[in-house]
């Protein structure tokens, strides 16, 4: 399976990355509750036009893509290993789901990878970077959903549910709000901030927050000015952990301003 053009191994169709993208996340170890609130809101959001990307894990993950398949909706998952070992193999049903349904399931490693621990925060930066804004249900202190949001703060826009605040599984949903992340009560909410209308948006574009470059990407396009460079000399370059540099180098992919070349180099178009 050779890597797609965006450096992603991927099966399945990118085309619902043309629609605003909402990042939707959260722990595994969801309630009842929280799982049927995001499948909900997915739903909603998928309605509305939207694609949703999310992680493939347990829990809240797993509901965001049910809840954009039950609207018919695209949708899209970022593995934490390779393809040929799918983890959690408990949810690879659920990709064969998103495959026949038109969306795609893409990993940012070699399909014979293993999924170990540190792969999954590299694979939260490539959900925050694919997203036009992020979308957190149920996350304890510590989440994976954090690190997403973290990827994403400052960049665009982080909608958190707060839940019962006497759960620890949304202590990390209140610290996030505490920070300046937007509270949402429902789809509804999210829709509104994002100029989106509830049902029938056009796909034919981005969400108005997505059009600004982050300052890590305008250091990546003036690095690449002079010469095409190595994802590695990228790093150097910009002095930058690995992890927010492949985020970044895969946005500007999306947004056709860079293009990856053979021995993983890449170019500004």
């Amino acid at each position: 399976m050779p890597p797609a053009a965006n450096g992603l191994y991927v099966r399945g169709s990118l085309e619902g990355l043309s629609r605003p993208t909402l990042a939707v996340v959260g722990t595994r170890s969801a309630s009842r509750a929280g799982k049927a609130l995001t499948r909900s809101v997915a739903a909603e959001l998928g309605q509305a036009g939207a694609c949703i990307v999310s992680g493939l894990a347990l829990g809240i993950d797993a509901a965001a893509h049910e809840g954009a398949l039950d609207a018919a909706a695209p949708t899209i998952g970022i593995l934490g290993g390779g393809h040929d070992h799918f983890f959690p193999p408990l949810n690879r049903l659920l990709g064969d789901r998103i495959l026949a349904a038109g969306g795609a399931v893409c990993s940012p490693y070699e399909p014979a990878r293993q999924a170990f621990p540190p792969q999954f925060l590299e694979r939260n930066a490539v959900v925050a970077a694919l997203a036009d804004a992020v979308v957190v249900v149920e996350a304890p202190r510590r989440s994976g959903a954090l690190n997403t949001a973290a990827w994403a703060a400052g960049r665009i826009p982080v909608f958190v549910f707060p839940g019962d605040v006497d759960r620890c599984s949304v202590a990390g949903c209140l610290a996030l709000i505490r920070d300046g992340a937007t509270l949402v009560r429902d789809a509804a909410d999210i829709l509104r901030e994002l100029r989106l209308e509830p049902r029938g948006a056009r796909a034919s574009g981005r969400c108005v927050a997505h059009s600004a470059r982050s300052p890590i990407q305008e250091e990546l396009l003036s690095a690449l000015k002079l010469e095409p460079l190595s994802s590695d000399q990228l790093v150097e370059t910009v002095a930058a952990p690995a992890p927010v540099v492949l985020a970044a180098l895969t946005e500007l992919e999306l947004g056709g301003i860079i293009e990856r070349r053979e021995g993983a180099v890449f170019a500004r178009r």
